[in-house]
């Protein structure tokens, strides 16, 4: 925020709808290829037109909202493709960026990762497949912590793009698989290997945590798929029926 700058200014504004708009695209509140129209949005956030168009700029930008002339703004789809490719980029990204933390990161760095788990630790898992706000900021606070040493601003922003890419499909896999607190957290063991300077141990267990979001993920879209598939079809005169009803009539001819 620009020195002087009031709460009210359009800038605020705008961050402010898109940071609320973001988080709703990520934990699934917005189902993947939902259309988003901007009156309603207004209505939800009690936001204005600007500072929404704004904020839906910025998420297609960040390759969480798709724009188009013919249908506008959706959210974008999830695919095993676009999930396979978010995971391979961000292992190799996040592997470059810790390396050299741990390369560069003095005693601020490693009280800043300490804290940051500790923060995190405090959190209460959410108790279903609802997001817990706090704990997700500190979730995200914790893996800046861990790279945030690496001497690159263009490499932090780009990791915390694909982190928001990949939240899409962690939220997603939660409606199926077993709650958060079940699962394996090796959060503490990253930290530990960052801090005994290993890493070879820690880049391996960042990538397999991320890992974790791919299979579950993809598990969760093939069920999906399945799930699509298995609904039963209209008949083909239903079928007919409908098509014909899309059909414009021609206009009577002297012909």
């Amino acid at each position: 925020m620009l020195t002087g700058e009031t709460r009210t200014g359009p800038e605020t504004l705008a961050s402010h709808a898109y940071e609320k708009l973001r988080f709703d695209v990520i934990r699934g509140v917005y189902a993947p290829g939902a259309k988003l129209l901007i009156r309603e949005l207004c209505e939800r956030y009690g936001i204005g037109l600007g500072p929404v168009r704004e904020a839906l700029n910025r998420l297609s930008r960040d390759g969480l909202v798709r724009q188009s002339d013919q249908r506008g703004f959706t959210v974008t789809p999830v695919t095993e493709e676009d999930l396979e490719d978010i995971i391979r980029v961000r292992c190799w990204a996040n592997e470059e960026a810790l390396r050299a933390s741990i390369a560069n990161g003095d005693q601020a760095w490693e009280e800043r990762l300490i804290l940051a788990l500790h923060r995190m630790a405090r959190m209460p898992f959410p108790t279903d497949d609802k997001p817990n706000a706090e704990r997700e900021a500190a979730h995200r606070g914790f893996h800046h912590a861990l790279i945030s040493a690496c001497g690159s601003k263009w490499l932090l922003n780009f990791c915390e793009q694909l982190f928001d890419a990949a939240d899409r499909y962690r939220f997603l896999s939660r409606r199926q698989h077993a709650s958060p607190q079940k699962r394996p957290d090796n959060h503490k063991d990253i930290m530990d290997a960052a801090l005994r300077r290993d890493a070879d141990e820690a880049v391996r267990l960042l990538k397999a945590h991320f890992q974790q979001t791919l299979h579950l993920g993809r598990d969760e879209i093939r069920r999906l798929a399945s799930e699509g598939n298995r609904r039963p079809k209209p008949a083909s005169s239903e079928r007919r029926a409908r098509a014909e009803a899309k059909v414009t009539p021609l206009a009577a001819s002297d012909n």
